[in-house]
Parts: structure tokens; C-alpha cells; sequence
């Protein structure tokens, strides 16, 4: 990765197709809109810090964040039948057509960006 590289960031984050970042939110108290916030530049990393940090599923709803909007990602594309959270490859599968020509074979569009969540 070049100076310029390291300056502008990743490629994929001017893909105006493509979420800047994702976010999951957490409600602190049930009905209240006050939520705690992890994020992440990828779904898979978004996913695994989530489970790390041991937050339920059920407790959760994951945003695309985009320059001028923000859409909530349903939870099937990264939750099993049973609700667990999915694994890397799985969620990897469960995007592909969500995010047409962008997963493929050997990697995807994300590669260049931090996997590594933060929150809350």
C-alpha cells in the first residue's frame, strides 16, 4: 500500500454501491431510543466482534451506513435459521447476491478495508 493509498483509504469505501461502514445497535433499555453502537468496515468483521464481545443477536439490528443514508440489513443475511450468529464463510455466501458482483470465488470488493470492530 502506497503513501496515497494510506491517505485516501480504502478503494472500496468510494464505491457509492457499497456502505461506508456498518453499524449494529443495541437498545440500553427496551423502548427507549438509546442504543449502544459497535461498528465495523466490513459485515464480517461487524459480525465477529459481536460475538466476541458476546452480544445476543436477538438484541441487535445491523445498519449499512452510507455517505447520505443509513438501511437496516435484515437479520436472515446474518443469522442462522435458529438465530445464531453466522460464521465468516457463511455470511460471505448469505451476501452474494445481496451485494451482486462484489463477493466472489476468491475474495471480495471488502478485502481492502479494516476488518476490526469497535464498540461500544
Amino acid at each position: 500500500m502506497g503513501v496515497l493509498d494510506n491517505l485516501l483509504g480504502p478503494q472500496s469505501k468510494y464505491d457509492k454501491q457499497l456502505p461506508y461502514t456498518y453499524e449494529a445497535r443495541m437498545p440500553i433499555i427496551e423502548g427507549d431510543d438509546e442504543y449502544n453502537s459497535y461498528m465495523s468496515d466490513t459485515i464480517c468483521g461487524l459480525v465477529k466482534h459481536l460475538q466476541e464481545n458476546d452480544v445476543a443477536p436477538v438484541e441487535v439490528e445491523i445498519y449499512e451506513i452510507y455517505t447520505d443514508k443509513e438501511k437496516m440489513i435484515p437479520k436472515e443475511l446474518y443469522l442462522s435459521g435458529d438465530g445464531a450468529w453466522l460464521q465468516r464463510d457463511d455470511i460471505c455466501q448469505s451476501f452474494k447476491d445481496y451485494y451482486k458482483g462484489h463477493i466472489y470465488e476468491d475474495g471480495c470488493t471488502f478485502q481492502d478495508r479494516n476488518c476490526k470492530g469497535t464498540g461500544p
